[in-house]
């Protein structure tokens, strides 16, 4: 085997700090349920973990394989997923009033979206460690990715996802081998089902944030950041918030790169963006609660912030209240006008729960709370076109004789 030299050390609870061994399978923590966080010997990563080192590295999230759980080169399952464009956004940023306005397009992502990251590291980490049969529920772009990566990994994969998931999210499980169930319900209710089929079908539960190595893969958000941004790390980041992997992973990362003496102390102001339809995490900042109580009635067209319950709501809300960020919700509407407004001002064709970023963008300059030389950093998590029905568009037909185009 080659190793990829990983430092990976240990697990750590992220709520009462119990250590647990890395080399054998976990979910969540076995002695209070919470979230595990793998733990880097990140001393001995600096050795040949350098800011220097990574120019001559390939492209893709496994530059930083040090800080992967991986241990061997062979067990890495990979599409090339990672270092994702930072775009400039100009004409957007000046119709905002804003000097230093970027997107990050995860839509260019192999799968389309940012949850390739985690299922590559997630699966990767699953076939090391001997698993066979993964399973998750999705609202949508995870099934699809989890379909994908445990195909190349020649694993068996489950997915559950709600009945109104995008159709394109639909067929990609079931056309990458996915055994794919659609529930009458929310990914709660899918979540329900996998846990309680697991066991039959010997399935490993790979849902967000319920086993350790989801995070990992996107936590690299926050390393590509820094790097595409010459290690100093923007004012504000707004990121659409469903299950929060992405939001804490990059948390995690601002960690790690400051022990490795790439950045300093200072962070960014870390911004929730939900959907009106379902804000649980919005609701409990505004609460001042550590903890968000489920979504009743959870409805959004935005499938990825349609999470009523997020089961690392705890750290989320920490680290929006430890970096002075704020959680806002925004309308149906305001989502739709922001995907036509990113996609005309700059050919970026969002998803819609990276046009919930924008829209709340837009609230924060109303409210005061972004400054015009400030520099943002919007997250669009995946691609426009895996959501035709989004914005309702009805075209003009002309003959191919036609003397005149009517107007639009």
């Amino acid at each position: 085997m080659t190793p990829t030299g990983s430092v990976l050390t240990h697990l750590e609870c992220t709520a009462c700090g119990a250590a647990q061994d890395a080399d054998k399978l976990h979910r969540l923590c076995p002695s209070c349920d919470k979230v595990l966080y793998p733990r880097y010997d990140l001393d001995a990563a600096s050795r040949s973990l350098t800011r220097d080192a990574l120019a001559a590295r390939e492209p893709s999230m496994w530059r930083y394989r040090e800080v992967l759980p991986v241990r061997s080169m062979e067990h890495v399952v990979s599409l090339g997923e990672g270092f994702t464009p930072l775009l400039p956004c100009e004409r957007l940023g000046a119709a905002l009033g804003l000097r230093g306005l970027l997107v990050k397009d995860e839509g260019q992502n192999p799968t389309g979206s940012f949850k390739a990251r985690g299922m590559a590291a997630a699966v990767s980490r699953a076939k090391e460690l001997g698993v066979r049969a993964v399973a998750a529920p999705s609202a949508g772009n995870a099934g699809g990715a989890l379909a994908a990566y445990a195909a190349r990994a020649g694993l068996e994969a489950a997915v559950l996802m709600p009945v109104d998931s995008p159709q394109v999210n639909q067929v990609e499980t079931w056309l990458c081998g996915a055994d794919t169930w659609l529930v009458d319900g929310l990914i709660d209710d899918a979540g329900r089902l996998v846990r309680a089929h697991a066991e039959r079908h010997d399935w490993f539960d790979l849902s967000t944030l319920k086993e350790p190595y989801r995070v990992e893969g996107k936590k690299t958000l926050g390393y590509e950041l820094a790097e595409q941004l010459g290690w100093e790390l923007p004012d504000v980041v707004i990121y659409p918030t469903g299950g929060g992997t992405g939001l804490v992973g990059m948390w995690k990362a601002f960690d790690e790169m400051e022990a490795l003496g790439w950045i300093g102390s200072r962070r960014p102001r870390m911004v929730v963006a939900q959907a009106e339809g379902c804000a649980p995490i919005v609701r409990a900042f505004d609460a001042g609660a550590e903890h968000a109580e489920h979504w009743a009635g959870a409805t959004t067209a935005a499938s990825g912030l349609r999470v009523p319950a997020a089961v690392g709501d705890y750290l989320i809300l920490d680290a929006v209240r430890r970096s002075g960020g704020v959680a806002l919700a925004v309308s149906e509407g305001e989502m739709r006008a922001a995907t036509a407004e990113l996609a005309r001002a700059e050919g970026i064709h969002p998803a819609p729960e990276g046009a919930a970023t924008l829209a709340a963008l837009r609230r924060m300059r109303e409210l005061g709370l972004v400054e015009p030389a400030e520099r943002v950093v919007l997250f669009n998590t995946g691609a426009g076109q895996k959501y035709p029905d989004f914005v309702p568009v009805t075209l003009p037909s002309v003959a191919p004789d036609a003397d005149h185009l009517p107007a639009l």
